[in-house]
């Protein structure tokens, strides 16, 4: 017969192993929970009883996973996803009634998830016309406002136009990426990447005029005569030699099959992130629009905040869910 799970094994306790993977430290790890640094303790010490291992090198500053602590992460977070996923997904039982959904989501998305949404959605809208589109954030909040969508999600201002309301979902903080290994350690200047060309997004993006305000507001000038509107196109040329960039942490992980030759580091000045909100027109359903966001939420945990976090430990809750 297979062996039974523990009784000492609690979704807290796996939850605590996860962030403590990638912060080093109790203390830390449980102010990103929500909870108490002695009941964070708590919960790894009865996780270590459950499964007999010790988990965590105790004595090392900051604290590091054993190795029977590292074999048994890689299924804790896997069931950690399963489980948010399924969270996601029972918090859409709810829309089944609803005749009609025009959602526009943000381009960064696509790869992961916006995916994941679109199936979680289709499970439970199957008596419901589905209309989603992708796109840049301006365009999906000038749809909102034509009335050609219903829900828009994007990045965008705190404060929407009269007539309709936001919910944050996402902070996305903006980093530097440069080709892999340009630097021997962390960058304290703009000015270190002077042999290399500034690569700029395409100025009618909102991500780009985001990154020239803050620039401005610094009076940095970085150098540099190429523009693109294409993400990948970006971090292709950052890839090969070509050229660094600042961007966020999901323009990162929108470009997978060049992450292995990128590294990401903090911006060597004052730091800033953007927000990315679902939109919704005031006249049409806020509970509908609730649901929805927290469904996103926990996608968004498991698809962008754990894997940014594991990549960039350094970001800490400068990549977070903004909890409503």
């Amino acid at each position: 017969m297979p062996r039974m799970i523990s009784d000492g094994i609690s979704l807290r306790g796996l939850e605590v192993l996860d962030e403590l993977s990638r912060t080093g430290s109790v203390q830390e790890a449980a102010v990103n929970l929500g909870m108490s640094a002695p009941a964070a303790s708590q919960q790894l010490k009865n996780l270590e009883a459950a499964v007999g291992r010790a988990l965590v090198e105790h004595n090392r500053r900051p604290m590091t996973l054993s190795r029977s602590g590292r074999a048994y992460l890689n299924h804790v977070q896997a069931a950690l996803m399963h489980l948010r996923q399924g969270a996601a997904e029972l918090m859409l039982d709810d829309l089944g009634s609803v005749g009609s959904l025009r959602i526009g989501i943000i381009d960064d998305f696509d790869s992961e998830v916006t995916p994941r949404l679109t199936v979680a959605l289709a499970d439970v809208l199957m008596s419901t016309v589905l209309t989603l589109v992708t796109a840049p954030s301006l365009r999906i909040l000038e749809e909102l406002a034509a009335q050609h969508i219903d829900i828009g999600i994007a990045a965008g201002p705190q404060n929407p136009w009269e007539g309709v309301s936001d919910i944050p979902i996402l902070r996305d903080p903006f980093v530097m990426a440069v080709p892999r290994g340009y630097f021997p350690s962390v960058p304290e200047s703009i000015e270190s990447l002077a042999c290399l060309p500034f690569l700029r997004y395409e100025k009618s993006l909102l991500l780009s005029r985001q990154i020239a305000t803050h620039l401005a507001r610094l009076r940095l000038t970085p150098m540099g005569k190429i523009e693109l509107d294409s993400n990948q196109a970006i971090f292709g040329l950052i890839a090969n030699g070509k050229g660094w960039t600042i961007s966020t942490l999901v323009g990162f992980l929108r470009a997978r099959r060049y992450q292995d030759q990128v590294d990401l580091y903090r911006l060597p000045f004052t730091g800033f992130s953007r927000t990315i909100s679902l939109y919704y027109r005031e006249d049409w359903m806020p509970e509908i629009a609730g649901i929805i966001a927290n469904s996103l939420r926990s996608i968004l945990q498991a698809q962008v905040v754990e894997p940014g976090r594991a990549h960039a430990p350094w970001l800490g809750d400068t990549l977070s869910i903004v909890e409503a």
